[in-house]
């Protein structure tokens, strides 16, 4: 399969203003989208959400130009959750979803990324096809006749219809009566939304952080790139519980009454327990990534439940969700899958697993999230020239087999090659703080060794 050119790991992202991130390309992307994307036999139909960037009218206004001239009819949904877009895209029976993010990124950056009919990320091979229609000048594009091309409306009431469909996630005989919760929305796409979910759905105190974007401080100290906001506001209200999410909503950090902070492997451990219990718990076990803490694996291996471990990234996850028939999986960050409700990570519906099991115990979360014990984890990058592969060098595959040997039985070594920088990743775990953080730095240097001598 031939390399990506524009495609990354989750869609298209990059500064603003600047290719690929441009107005131009962003019509380009919606007309090869469209042609890729459409069906012959009827008008089709793609629905556009954003989070709050400044730069997101810009891409809104380019993509509606770009589908409406292959004969698209556009559905924007303002401003709203990435994962209320994947819930739009089936709901309303659209052939695409499109949501312009760059995520937990700072508001300078901007990306757009693409759903299918299913709600799910499109796979590689549809991405190749829409690449290929965006470079090829020679491509023969088929636009319609002025009759034909498409328009463009509002959809007022799609954020009342996420907030619907968050709230039938949460068990009917259950309600959140007593509790006070304090909220972090990134001044992101959930701004409005997530407030207003915890407190239809009974309440007592929704205590709300950043809800007031003005197009630059998306992500900007706050949210779950920065929950220790959301955590001095748990200690200073005496709050029940800390959410905190990023500026697209599809991802959060929680922490608990005692401001403990917890990630993705606590709330999975927590969810897989609560589901196992109500014996809704598919595929016999948990989908993780690489970096999920060893702890984890420790806490689900007595329940007679695997953890299988995936690739870094949400959409690696899902392929591994789908292939052994798991519905629950996610990673350390906080984006976690819950298929059994959505096709992609949900931060809000994530919360509200978690204060359902807290609703449903009554027992405070630093309780229910005390079952896992995570071991020390270190994990250190050394910087690389562009193109070279230390880890092809003798020397440094025979440093990595001696301290996988060191850890045998006792932690778990990953070392890896970052996706989006150049970095040599190396990361270790185990019981003994002072040992892991021994091995990773005698590893790195190595690593360091081998480059500055040879420059690869």
């Amino acid at each position: 399969m031939s390399t990506r050119k524009l495609f990354g790991t989750d869609g298209v992202r990059g500064l603003a203003n600047f290719h690929p991130m441009t107005a131009e390309s962003a019509l380009k992307l919606g007309q090869a989208a469209g042609q890729v994307l459409r069906r012959k036999d009827h008008r089709c139909t793609v629905v556009i959400g954003k989070d709050t960037r400044l730069s997101g009218y810009m891409f809104e206004s380019a993509l509606r130009a770009g589908f409406n001239s292959v004969g698209i009819h556009c559905l924007h949904v303002g401003t709203i959750p990435t994962p209320a877009v994947a819930y739009l895209t089936r709901a309303l029976r659209a052939e695409i979803g499109v949501v312009i993010s760059a995520s937990h990124n700072p508001f300078h950056d901007n990306g757009i990324k693409f759903f299918g009919s299913n709600g799910m990320k499109l796979p590689d091979e549809v991405e190749h096809e829409i690449e290929r229609i965006f470079f090829q000048e020679n491509v023969v594009r088929s636009f319609p006749e002025p009759a034909h091309v498409g328009k463009a409306q509002r959809f007022e009431d799609a954020p009342g219809r996420y907030i619907e469909f968050c709230k039938n996630t949460f068990p009917r005989e259950l309600r959140l009566t007593g509790m006070k919760i304090v909220v972090d929305c990134a001044h992101g796409a959930a701004y409005k939304i997530a407030p207003e979910v915890f407190w239809e759905l009974g309440a007592e105190e929704v205590i709300p952080l950043g809800i007031a974007p003005n197009g630059l401080n998306i992500n900007d100290g706050c949210g779950s790139l920065f929950p220790q906001l959301m955590r001095a506001k748990v200690m200073e209200t005496s709050a029940d519980i800390g959410i905190a999410l990023d500026g697209d909503a599809d991802r959060l950090l929680v922490c608990d009454e005692k401001s403990r902070l917890l990630n993705g492997d606590h709330l999975m451990a927590m969810s897989a327990l609560m589901l196992l219990e109500h014996n809704t718990l598919k595929g016999g076990g948990v989908v993780g990534t690489v970096m999920s803490n060893l702890g984890l694996e420790r806490f689900l291996k007595p329940l007679g439940l695997n953890l299988l471990r995936a690739n870094v990234g949400d959409r690696y996850v899902l392929e591994t969700m789908l292939a052994t028939g798991c519905n629950l999986g996610g990673e350390q960050s906080g984006h976690l899958l819950f298929l059994d409700y959505n096709t992609t990570g949900d931060g809000i519906v994530s919360a509200l697993k978690v204060l359902e099991r807290m609703a449903s115990c009554q027992r405070p979360l630093s309780e229910l999230s005390a079952a896992l014990e995570t071991v020390p984890q270190v994990l250190k990058n050394v910087t690389i020239p562009r193109g070279s592969k230390p880890l092809a060098n003798e020397t440094v595959q025979a440093a990595i087999q001696q301290t996988e040997q060191a850890l045998a039985g006792i932690g778990r070594l990953l070392v890896r090659s970052s996706g989006t920088e150049p970095k040599i990743r190396v990361m270790a775990e185990g019981d003994s703080l002072e040992t892991i953080t021994t091995l990773v730095d005698d590893l790195c240097l190595v690593i360091q060794r081998s480059v500055n001598e040879t420059g690869m």
